[in-house]
């Protein structure tokens, strides 16, 4: 499976890494870490060294409860950091709801713009429309303001199914080509843990329905609930878990913040998945 970003054809043949940059002073795991720009881009050069195939920037943070901040605020926070990283070459995803400041870090050389709100607003539509990014379709219900209110569904899996197919629609109507088009289920967006985890188990039906499928359960509180981790700095080997698990059943990237355990956990599973090919083909043996 391949997915077109700009002037990068990605081979998704096997799952990718795409390592998470939070530039906010307020994100739910590591708010404030790499807010000024400096920080940041060394954060960034340093996930792409260590296997990350894609650095996603975020300057909004859109955890349960949180505000929305200003446009010109965001972007004064994201701008700096997708340019350099841009004219370093390395592959960069926006993650932004607003289309202005999406359109600004195209400019800037942004191949990715990965929207939790799905490409709601017709604007973000007409704007990747016009250019030749690659899209992240993500589901959220709601806003992050109250998307953790009271989350209903009577069948999360084929709602948020259909709402990620109805979206890749409109993006497709627009003039988006289909391989331009990722669908992220949006773990923790309007969901309970219950539907999180119907959401995980049916990692292969998503990944089913005809465009790379992300998986972003990185440090979220889901994994807390699952484990009983309650810091979300010491959720580390449980999200990689999960990584590889959503991986193993038809993932195409993983978003993370921990990109060298993920890295190395993945090229285990991938050269164990090897090597039982190997052995079930008759080439390897044990030695008395």
């Amino acid at each position: 499976m391949q997915w077109r970003c700009g002037r990068f054809l990605l081979d998704l043949s096997e799952p990718a890494v795409m390592g998470i940059l939070n530039v906010t002073p307020d994100s739910f795991s590591d708010g404030g870490l790499y807010f000024a720009t400096e920080s940041a881009i060394a954060q960034a050069r340093q996930m792409q060294a260590q296997g990350a195939l894609i650095i996603d920037v975020g300057g909004e943070s859109t955890r349960p409860g949180s505000d929305e901040v200003a446009e010109a605020e965001e972007l004064r926070r994201v701008l700096p950091v997708v340019r350099q990283l841009a004219d370093d070459g390395l592959i960069v995803s926006i993650d932004t709801r607003h289309a202005s400041v999406a359109e600004a870090c195209i400019q800037a050389g942004a191949a990715i713009v990965n929207d939790v709100s799905g490409f709601r607003d017709p604007a973000m539509r007409a704007l990747v429309a016009g250019s030749d990014v690659g899209c992240i379709v993500m589901h959220m219900l709601g806003e992050p303001k109250s998307m953790q209110a009271d989350p209903h569904y009577d069948d999360v899996v084929r709602e948020v199914g259909e709402y990620l197919l109805s979206q890749a629609g409109l993006l497709k109507a627009a003039g988006v080509a289909r391989e331009r088009i990722m669908i992220d289920p949006g773990p923790g967006f309007g969901k309970t843990f219950q539907h999180n985890l119907q959401l995980l188990l049916a990692t292969a039906e998503l990944a089913g329905l005809g465009y790379p499928l992300m998986a972003a359960f990185s440090r979220k509180r889901f994994v807390g609930d699952l484990t009983g981790i309650v810091r979300a700095d010491e959720r580390v080997t449980a999200s990689v878990t999960v990584a590889v698990w959503a991986a193993a059943h038809g993932a195409n990237v993983v978003r993370v913040h921990d990109v060298e355990p993920t890295v190395q956990a993945l090229a285990t599973w991938r050269a164990l998945q090897s090597a039982e090919a190997d052995w079930a083909a008759g080439s390897t043996s044990i030695d008395a």
